[in-house]
């Protein structure tokens, strides 16, 4: 299962009203491109009705994982629009490949040949991760201004941050400067 999913395109979700970033149809097509979801040379927009599309699939799929990785069900509505967004494209072929001496699943060859094809990829994904058991090791990121959603494949299960790099980093700092002046006014009394 490849991990394409179209929550990350709404900045600071910590705060009241998250930023959209999916604003225009061209900003969709852009994050389906960067997220090789297009087949090369797609020249097929989106149209308003499939950014409002993209938009309603983003959230359904974000309250989905979230409620079912704290072990709660999904609403109702959620489940169909998943399902229909996934029925309307044909799934992939699945592909065999051997790696290190054993077979393993090849990464999907069959690229969306238009916006709408696309969602209906990223909603076939969301479904399989709904009904894997990875599902239990969704997290949302610990950083306080942060909260991007993924998987924990760390070998301990215990990863806290969308990137130790960005966000992981950034708060042990915080915290370190924060003990650090701590310290010192508890030193100078």
């Amino acid at each position: 299962m490849q991990a394409r999913s179209p929550c990350r395109v709404v900045r600071s979700r910590w705060r009241a009203t998250p930023e959209e970033t999916l604003r225009e149809p061209h900003d969709l097509m852009g994050w389906l491109r960067e997220a090789r979801l297009l087949a090369p040379g797609t020249t097929a927009p989106a149209t308003a009705a499939v950014l409002i599309s993209a938009r309603r699939l983003r959230e359904a799929v974000d309250r989905a994982v979230l409620a079912v990785a704290d072990g709660r069900l999904p609403t109702a509505g959620d489940v169909t629009l998943l399902n229909r967004s996934a029925a309307a494209a044909p799934r992939p072929a699945l592909q065999l490949v051997i790696a290190e001496d054993h077979l393993e699943p090849a990464g999907t060859t069959t690229l969306a040949a238009d916006p709408t094809l696309a969602l209906a990829l990223i909603a076939q994904d969301a479904v399989d991760l709904l009904l894997s058991a990875e599902i239990r090791r969704v997290r949302v990121c610990g950083a306080d201004r942060c909260a991007p959603r993924f998987l924990d494949r760390s070998p301990a299960h215990n990863r806290r941050w969308c990137s130790m790099s960005r966000c992981g980093n950034r708060t042990k700092v915080r915290l370190h400067q924060a003990r650090t002046r701590q310290g010192g006014r508890i030193a100078e009394r």
